[in-house]
């Protein structure tokens, strides 16, 4: 059978080593007394590495890096410029190379479990163990220009998706899960990854949250102000086989988009058959100005915080009504990063006073509740600049009259 998958040359050499002095950097001067990192989630990985396995990257004190790999090493070796790649069968394998003792060690406290530190410990020693998470995250809110490059490369696809591909698929009878079936297959036709990756314990979401009317104000237990039916209890999530377009329907599109790893988020909201009411209309309007105040302030040094309190001070009450939820399921933050996962620091929310940096990438999602009638809002992807947010993902549209 001839190989079909090639070496991977996006993430340069370069790139990765930039990345492991900045952890290092970071790390000696939050951490100084740190002597190893144990990195075993995918993602960060394939951050520090350029390939996504089965294994467990090391990273010492000395800025030196060691993956070691249970499956795939043949497709690690080619995908990754690193060098310092090894074959691993358990943990053993890990200790014998570097040594049993590890000193002070740092670990992915909220994604390791207490059963793989257990194993770890039966061959690795480590004197003192801390939390890396914080860190790594920190590091990857701040986007290389290799990364821009891809989320906006992402951003211009979402935006053509939304606005031009979309209105095609929306027919009278179609269901929810009908439609999304189709839009998950238009998407990846034109270029999006086929998976969108939230950082959330057991998150699963499918391609995103999409409703036809009331559909968009059901409860669920995604962090975030849209709802859904969803296929079932069991699977409460990617669309009603049930629920059929009708005229007058809304419909609430909020999904992903991704390229090489790295997302752009929108929101289009449009509506089928008819003309979106005055109240409609009112609220959708409410949510594109409330986006472009915070874009404007999407700068180097602003304190997601502030940004956060002063858009909520200055809404009149009955504007909060059903503002970023339904009912009482209203969340607590208008905005979030982006990157390799949807939902990264920072978070424009109460409780989040670290200042915003240059190339950070943050999306923003006002949204509004109608009762009986569905989500209204939007929501766009934003580059952090000295002159405010860039938009990656187009300009906040109106409702979409299909």
């Amino acid at each position: 059978m001839k190989e079909v998958f090639k070496e991977n040359k996006e993430v340069s050499n370069k790139e990765l080593e930039q990345r492991l002095n900045q952890f290092c950097s970071i790390m000696d001067k939050k951490k100084p007394a740190w002597d190893t990192a144990i990195i075993v989630s995918r993602i960060n990985q394939y951050y520090f590495t350029g390939t996504m396995q089965d294994g467990m990257l090391i990273i010492t004190k000395d800025r030196k890096s060691y993956f070691f790999v249970r499956r795939s090493v043949e497709r690690a070796k080619k995908e990754s410029p690193n060098t310092n790649i090894y074959s691993m069968e358990s943990y053993r394998d890990a200790a014998a190379y570097l040594g049993p003792n590890l000193g002070n060690t740092y670990l992915e406290t909220e994604i390791i479990t207490y059963d793989i530190l257990q194993r770890l410990q039966k061959h690795l020693k480590m004197d003192q163990v801390g939390s890396l998470d914080s860190i790594v995250l920190s590091l990857r809110s701040i986007k290389s220009a290799y990364e821009l490059q891809l989320m906006e490369e992402a951003g211009k696809h979402h935006n053509d998706f939304l606005i031009n591909i979309v209105p095609t698929l929306l027919k009278e009878g179609i269901s929810e899960a009908d439609f999304a079936a189709e839009l998950y297959a238009r998407q990846v036709q034109h270029g999006h990854q086929g998976v969108g990756r939230f950082s959330m314990f057991e998150i699963e979401i499918g391609i995103g949250q999409i409703g036809f009317g009331e559909s968009s104000l059901y409860p669920t237990y995604f962090d975030g102000p849209g709802g859904a039916y969803g296929m079932c209890p069991a699977v409460p999530f990617i669309g009603s086989r049930e629920r059929k377009l009708k005229k007058g329907d809304l419909v609430f599109v909020d999904i992903a988009y991704g390229i090489n790893g790295y997302h752009s988020d929108k929101t289009q909201v449009y509506i089928f058959g008819g003309k979106p009411s005055s109240e409609m209309l009112k609220a959708h309007q409410g949510c594109m100005e409330i986006e472009m105040r915070l874009a404007e302030r999407l700068k180097p040094g602003a304190i997601p915080e502030k940004l956060y309190m002063d858009i909520m001070n200055s809404l009149d009450e009955d504007f909060k009504i059903n503002f970023m939820g339904f009912g009482d399921r209203q969340v607590t933050f208008l905005g979030h990063g982006i990157g390799l996962h949807i939902n990264e620091p920072p978070i424009i929310a109460n409780g989040f006073k670290e200042p915003l940096a240059e190339n950070m990438v943050i999306s923003l999602e006002p949204k509004k509740g109608i009762a009986g009638k569905g989500m209204v809002g939007v929501e766009n992807t934003y580059i952090v600049t000295p002159a405010g947010g860039k938009c990656i993902t187009g300009r906040p549209y109106d409702i979409i009259m299909v």
